[in-house]
């Protein structure tokens, strides 16, 4: 058995998790913790709050009782904030304080994008405008060509978490460009575990989504691959071979 922690803040697509865990099919165990979201916002200055070290801290304690051997900040948007280096600065304290490897949902788009061997991606974001842009300026960071990135302006996250799969097919259509050899949709909010093949079969090539590749992301901390064709592209493929 190979236990997977996820710190979670507030309650809006936690029941993600269970449906992932289910689909994989597999002695693997996702135990999500709660952490305290502070105000619901998709504000900077909010994000900034919400992933900092002492909100981060309250769930730890919890997470080390779940026996879980890696754990990843399943949060996009209080990671991204904090730019390449403040993320890493987030996940390295997260790391020492929870006493095993430790990631973001952040990071898990970067590596996600890695393993599939793709750089030229589209944003389907559910942020404003202008936080949007600073998840494109991260994955330029980690070295992605952003061809198109598209904001749809919902406030807060429980907004989002009552989004169906008209309105999430509706983000990715929409942020979709001729040019991307993926689509990613940054929002653990975002109900999306139900609907990977089928968002891959509309648009015609990989997505990937908060809370799909933060579990690859846990899995990939704890030297696990799992073949989950229901998980999309990102689960059924072989690993690239970086030079």
């Amino acid at each position: 058995m190979t236990a997977l922690g996820f710190l979670y803040p507030g309650h809006s697509a936690e029941d993600d998790y269970p449906r992932v865990e289910q689909l994989l099919a597999s002695d693997i165990r996702l135990d999500v913790v709660h952490t305290d979201i502070g105000e619901d916002a998709h504000r900077v200055d909010a994000l900034l709050r919400m992933g900092s070290a002492e909100q981060l801290a309250s769930g730890i304690e919890e997470l080390r009782l779940t026996g879980a051997e890696a754990v990843v900040w399943a949060c996009t948007g209080a990671g991204f904030v904090y730019g390449w280096e403040g993320a890493h600065d987030q996940v390295r304290s997260l790391a020492q304080a929870a006493g095993m490897p430790a990631s973001s949902t952040s990071f898990a788009f970067v590596h996600a994008m890695r393993e599939l061997g793709v750089r030229r991606v589209a944003v389907g974001a559910t942020y404003p405008d202008d936080v949007a842009e600073l998840f494109a300026q991260f994955l330029r960071a980690g070295g992605a060509d952003v061809v198109a990135v598209r904001g749809a302006g919902v406030a807060t996250a429980a907004q989002v978490a009552t989004w169906g799969e008209k309105e999430l097919f509706a983000l990715a259509r929409e942020a979709d460009h001729a040019d991307a050899e993926a689509v990613l949709l940054p929002d653990t909010a975002l109900h999306t575990a139900s609907h990977l093949p089928a968002l891959e079969e509309a648009l015609g090539k990989p997505v990937l989504t908060a809370n799909q590749v933060t579990v690859w992301e846990a899995l990939r901390l704890t030297d696990r691959r799992v073949n989950a064709p229901a998980l999309g592209t990102l689960f059924t493929r072989e690993p690239i071979v970086q030079v």
